[in-house]
């Protein structure tokens, strides 16, 4: 770690261990501030994404199956959030691994799959916890048991030095290296008291962005901090019931932007610009969440479509639609265990899904060649690219 380049102290300073001559540089975050001037473009910033977040609200308040919406916008989420961290695993790999046992699906897709179940953990957790070291050690230990990467200690805290961004395997190299083991203790303990303060001035998004930011820069755990960190945000907004249903995820904004994002980041620890990750940030919020928005109206609007078409039909059809859009790939055994009708009566359902044009038929899967069936509108609903407003 180059330590010229940490030319601001605001939030905190490059540092070396007293007394060991094996010692290295590494950053030493400051407590995070209680209170923040922000600058004009950042209030600008602060209050298009306050806007955009009430719309989000105001839909997940009035989708009657909330199910619907969550469902699909957390896979999204988890493939995007992973894919910042190398893994490879497509939408459409994870939707149909539901199909497949865990010895059937890949490292990259079951990595995302554990994500999902790390995911709806935390947003359980958050009822009984505050958001807190345990809460993020079970989030952990979901996520990172075994995948790759089980190796580093799954729901502990670390215990020894990491580094980011090093062209060779050497600290020397690093670009960030986090601050030693013994300080984690009482900088979690900042963090915590700072995300858990009541009577916090600061608004809850420029809190969500400092949290992000301090808890990237303690860097806890030795493997899953960005996944954990970028989940925590979305917990985060549930727990100060700015968001009533979490449907605001931000990583498909940060993977478009993953150079920014880290810059971003690590422009706070060198220079001191806190001004310019709140507003990357607060970018990112508006602009998912109005994805969102457009994003749930499209899928509520279809399902409508869909009900009104099967009204008049005496077939139990109509019992498919909240199937599929919770999974657009969907297999006869799934009609049959949700709904209670034997193997053929599944297939005849899909089979006048598919005359309605609800489905069709894609491909065989697994071991025993299990046909797999896809609702196309469905998924390219929840698939298709964002177009960003403010680029």
């Amino acid at each position: 770690m180059d330590r010229r380049r940490y030319v601001s102290d605001a939030f905190g300073t490059a540092e070396r261990e007293p007394g060991n001559k094996w010692a290295f540089d590494y950053f030493m975050p400051k407590p995070l501030p209680r209170q923040l001037d922000l600058d004009e473009q950042t209030v600008l910033a602060l209050s298009d994404a306050d806007s955009a977040l009430g719309y989000l609200q105001g839909l997940g308040q009035l989708v009657r199956d909330p199910d619907l919406l969550i469902g699909p916008f957390a896979t999204r989420e988890a493939v995007a959030s992973s894919r910042i961290e190398g893994t490879r695993a497509s939408l459409s790999d994870v939707l149909k691994a539901e199909q497949l046992t865990e010895t059937e699906r890949n490292d990259d897709t079951e990595e995302v799959i554990r994500y999902l179940r790390a995911s709806r953990l935390g947003f359980k957790l958050i009822d009984t916890l505050p958001v807190s070291q345990r809460l993020i050690c079970q989030i952990h230990e979901v996520l990172m048991t075994g995948v790759r990467g089980e190796e580093k200690q799954p729901g502990t805290i670390r215990t020894s030095p990491v580094w980011i961004g090093a062209g060779t395997h050497k600290i020397e190299d690093a670009q960030y290296v986090a601050p030693l083991p013994v300080h984690i203790p009482a900088l979690l303990g900042d963090w915590e008291t700072f995300v858990n303060d009541p009577d916090s001035k600061l608004p809850v998004l420029v809190r969500c962005a400092l949290m992000h930011y301090q808890f990237e820069t303690i860097h806890p755990f030795l493997d899953g901090n960005g996944r954990i960190g970028r989940l925590l945000v979305g917990i985060m907004l549930v727990n100060e019931n700015r968001l009533t249903r979490p449907l605001l995820y931000l990583s498909g904004y940060l993977e478009n932007h993953r150079s920014e994002y880290y810059d971003r980041l690590q422009a706070v620890r060198e220079k001191g610009d806190i001004q310019g990750w709140l507003q990357f940030f607060l970018r990112a919020v508006r602009e998912q969440a109005l994805d969102s928005v457009k994003r749930a109206s499209d899928i509520v609007n279809l399902r409508e479509k869909y009900i009104s078409q099967s009204q008049t039909d005496r077939s139990r059809v109509a019992a498919i639609v909240p199937l599929i859009f919770r999974n657009p790939f969907i297999s006869a055994h799934d009609v049959q265990e949700a709904i209670g009708v034997t193997a053929q009566g599944g297939r005849d359902l899909l089979t006048k899904a598919e005359g309605y044009g609800w489905v069709r038929k894609y491909a065989t899967i697994g071991r025993g060649g299990r046909t797999l069936w896809v609702a196309e509108e469905v998924f390219q609903i929840i698939e298709g690219p964002v177009v960003y407003e403010t680029e």
